[in-house]
C-alpha cells in the first residue's frame, strides 16, 4: 500500500511540473499572438494601396498585357506551402499538409507535374520524407518575421511563373479566424485576374516612364506582398493553435491531478483504516 501511495504521489508531482510548463507556454503564445495579429493588421494598408495602384493601371490602360496575367495550359504547378518550424500546435500543420497531399494526389500523376516551395521545418521534413520535389525552402523564422526573411523564396516562386517554368502558383497556409479557429486554404496566386473589370480607381495617377513599365515593376512586388501577408496570417494561426493546445493540455493536467489526488486520499484513508483495524485486532487478541 505504501508503494502505491508513493507511486501516486510521484505521478501527481510529475503532472504538476508538466502543468507549469504548459501554462507558461500558453501565456507566451497568447502574448506573441497579440503581436502577430498587430503585424498582420499593419501590413494590410500597404498591400491594399499596392492593389489599388495595380488595379488603377490595369483598368485605366486598355489592352495592357503582362506575363503574370497570362493564363496558359497547365503543364506544371507550383505550390508554396507555409507551415511552422515547431510542433505543439494541435492539428495546425497536419491540416495544411493534408490539404497539400490531397491536391497533389488529385491533380497530378507524377512529380514532374509540380514543384514545391516550403516555408517551415514541419513542411520541409514532411516533403523530404516522401521525396517530393522541393525547389526552395526557408526555415527557422522568428515569431515576428520580416519580409526580408522570405523575400528569396517569394521572388523565386514568382520568377518561376514569369519565366514559364510553372503555369500556376498556389499559396497554401492556415487562415487565421480566431485563437480557436484556423482554416487551411489553397489560394491561386498566379496567374492574377487582369483587374480590367475592377471598379473605377479612387485616385488619379500619372506614371513615369509609362503605365506598362510601372506595372512591370509593381506586379512581382504585389505577388510577393500577398505571400508575406499569407505568412503573417499563418504565423498568427500557429500561435493561436499553440495557445489553444497548451490551454487544453493545462486543463487536462488539472483534471488528472484532481483524479490522482482523490485516488491518493482514498488509498491513504484505506491504509489508515487498515492500520487501525490491525491495532484493534491486536488489542483484542491480548485482552
Amino acid at each position: 500500500m505504501a508503494r502505491g501511495l508513493r507511486e501516486i504521489k510521484r505521478q501527481i508531482k510529475s503532472i504538476q511540473g508538466t502543468k507549469q510548463i504548459t501554462k507558461a507556454m500558453e501565456m507566451v503564445a497568447a502574448s506573441k499572438l497579440r503581436r502577430a495579429q498587430e503585424m498582420a493588421q499593419h501590413s494590410r494598408p500597404y498591400s491594399e494601396k499596392l492593389k489599388e495602384v495595380v488595379s488603377s493601371i490595369a483598368s485605366g490602360t486598355k489592352g495592357i498585357k503582362h506575363p503574370m496575367f497570362e493564363k496558359r495550359p497547365v503543364k506544371k504547378t507550383g505550390y508554396l506551402v507555409i507551415t511552422s518550424d515547431r510542433g505543439l500546435a494541435g492539428g495546425s500543420n497536419a491540416n495544411v499538409l493534408k490539404l497539400v497531399s490531397t491536391m497533389i494526389k488529385e491533380r497530378h500523376k507524377s512529380t514532374d507535374e509540380y514543384e514545391l516551395f516550403v516555408i517551415g521545418r514541419k513542411g520541409r521534413d514532411y516533403m523530404r520524407r516522401r521525396e517530393l520535389p522541393i525547389v526552395k525552402e526557408v526555415t527557422d523564422l522568428s515569431d515576428t518575421p520580416s519580409f526580408a526573411d522570405i523575400k528569396s523564396i517569394a521572388s523565386a516562386a514568382v520568377r518561376e511563373f514569369e519565366e514559364g517554368k510553372i503555369d500556376e502558383l498556389y499559396v497554401i497556409y492556415n487562415r487565421f479566424v480566431n485563437a480557436l479557429t484556423q482554416i487551411p486554404e489553397a489560394n491561386l496566386l498566379l496567374p492574377m485576374d487582369s483587374m480590367e473589370s475592377a471598379a473605377s480607381p479612387v485616385a488619379s495617377y500619372e506614371y513615369e516612364p509609362s503605365p506598362e513599365a510601372v506595372l512591370e515593376a509593381l506586379l512581382p512586388k504585389y505577388a510577393e506582398t500577398l505571400i508575406f501577408s499569407a505568412l503573417l496570417d499563418a504565423k498568427a494561426s500557429e500561435l493561436g493553435a499553440k495557445m489553444t493546445a497548451m490551454g487544453a493540455a493545462t486543463k487536462n493536467a488539472t483534471k488528472l491531478i484532481n483524479e490522482l489526488t482523490l485516488s491518493y486520499n482514498r488509498a491513504r484513508q484505506a491504509a489508515i483504516t487498515q492500520e487501525i483495524t490491525e491495532i484493534v485486532s491486536g488489542a483484542n487478541a491480548q485482552a
